[in-house]
């Protein structure tokens, strides 16, 4: 029995990637989580209490990820998930087999991230190509990465 050594395993201070927030506090412009995905809201709409009950907030978002337009019917007094997003800029420093190798201003290198399907990575691609010192961002939420443009730049990234 001496010789038997106990392991304890350590694990994240289990931070939560959303948090709750009423439906009636919601505004055009928050990320929401509907039907499980990560959602930036375009529209948001509430109607009076009725006869039968509560509130309603009608909302009209767009997935951060994949750009499809979500919609959520919920009572304003009811919580609703919001994820944690956060969006962080890259230098492209290679573009290669489908995938993009980035450094950040603090020298760390990323490249696990694949180019994005369509005209944005078309465009990605033909501006690292030409030489140009390419920005993208990276948006970051419950576990997804998406890679876009940053504000301002002249190829379009999605909504968010």
């Amino acid at each position: 029995m001496a010789d038997e050594t106990e392991v304890v395993e350590q694990i994240g201070a289990g931070a939560s990637s959303t948090f709750p927030q009423q439906a009636g506090a919601l505004k055009k412009g928050d990320h929401c989580v509907i039907k499980g995905r990560p959602v930036k809201i375009v529209e948001i709409t509430t109607s009076k209490t009725g006869k039968h009950g509560h509130a309603k907030a009608h909302i009209v978002a767009l997935d951060i990820f994949t750009g499809k337009k979500l919609e959520e019917l919920c009572p304003t007094t009811h919580n609703m998930l919001c994820p944690n997003v956060t969006r962080k800029e890259y230098q492209v420093t290679d573009v290669h087999d489908g995938y993009v190798n980035l450094l950040d201003d603090d020298g760390v290198e990323k490249n696990d991230l694949k180019i994005p399907t369509g005209d944005v990575g078309e465009q990605m691609v033909k501006q690292f190509e030409a030489g140009t010192d390419l920005v993208v961002t990276v948006i970051s939420s419950s576990g997804g990465f998406c890679l876009t443009c940053p504000s301002g730049c002249s190829w379009p990234g999605l909504p968010v």
